[in-house]
């Protein structure tokens, strides 16, 4: 069962709630998206670490009900 986009912006803004989010639908079948994530909670993190801070947001769906999620992330300029 796809994964609504709203339901990731969620997750993640309950894990990051300063945190502007951008939700793309890239196949237009729920389970491939792409996502641009601006939080201070980045701020002097790797882009590793800032990855798992999303990944942890979505409270293990990648590579479950989420399939496939392309990230950016960074600290507001």
């Amino acid at each position: 069962m796809p994964m609504a986009a709203a339901d990731i912006e969620r997750m993640i803004k309950e894990a990051l709630p300063d945190a502007r989010v951008e939700i793309k639908d890239l196949a237009g079948d729920g389970d491939h998206y792409a996502a641009t994530v601006i939080s201070e909670a980045f701020r002097g993190k790797s882009r590793v670490q800032q990855h798992q801070l999303v990944y942890a947001a979505l409270k293990g769906k990648m590579g479950g009900v989420l399939h496939a999620l392309a990230l950016t992330t960074g600290a507001p300029t």
